[in-house]
């Protein structure tokens, strides 16, 4: 496994099949997403990637958000589209648990919730920053996701991003909160301030 993520443009084959077709191909253990017309293949995840997402989870969780999670892959494609995007937020918040129709469509799209069941995803960047400072956060907007909250590490820096909109087909979100890692990271209401100085104290 290379240090930078793998990232290959996608050919006619429904992405959800081309992403089993790369964990097939491989000799270890991936979890590759697609986002705007790319496969993309993470790095292994380093201890303080995992650290970093994991505090954050346990932070909202225990601010009474039960629906805060991580590892479930979401698919956003509008209604009668196809697949616009196959994403896995390192940490997320839905708004509803998953009901008997979001298990058929999971079980339809092998293994892809609807991204509508998010209302904040959350991304921890890796050796490669601008996937989650660049497509991850297109995509999320894109889909109308309405918190992203970023963790860039080569920048030190903490942002909430929120209010999507989508000008002359540039997803974006009006909304920015930007704070130097290690201070609070203020998030839109009801979630509360994340506090990123506990992952750096170990």
């Amino acid at each position: 496994m290379t240090a930078e993520p793998v990232m290959e443009p996608a050919k006619a084959m429904d992405p959800v099949d081309l992403l089993i077709a790369f964990e097939e191909a491989s000799d270890e253990p991936i979890r590759p997403q697609y986002i705007e017309g790319m496969v993309i293949v993470p790095p292994q995840p380093d201890d303080e990637h995992n650290d970093l997402g994991a505090e954050l989870y346990f932070q909202l969780r225990s601010a009474g958000f039960r629906l805060a999670g991580f590892g479930n892959g979401y698919r956003y494609g509008p209604k009668g589209e196809e697949t616009r995007a196959l994403l896995i937020p390192d940490f997320y918040v839905r708004h509803r648990r998953p009901s008997d129709v979001d298990e058929a469509y999971r079980k339809a799209r092998k293994g892809w919730y609807p991204v509508d069941m998010l209302v904040l995803a959350g991304e921890v960047t890796s050796s490669n920053h601008e996937v989650g400072s660049g497509p991850k956060y297109r995509a999320h907007a894109a889909a109308g996701v309405p918190v992203h909250v970023l963790i860039h590490r080569k920048e030190d820096k903490a942002y909430a991003f929120s209010d999507p909109v989508s000008h002359e087909g540039d997803p974006r979100y009006k909304t920015t909160s930007e704070v130097k890692l290690g201070d609070p990271l203020p998030l839109p209401s009801p979630y509360p301030a994340l506090d990123t100085s506990a992952p750096l104290r170990g």
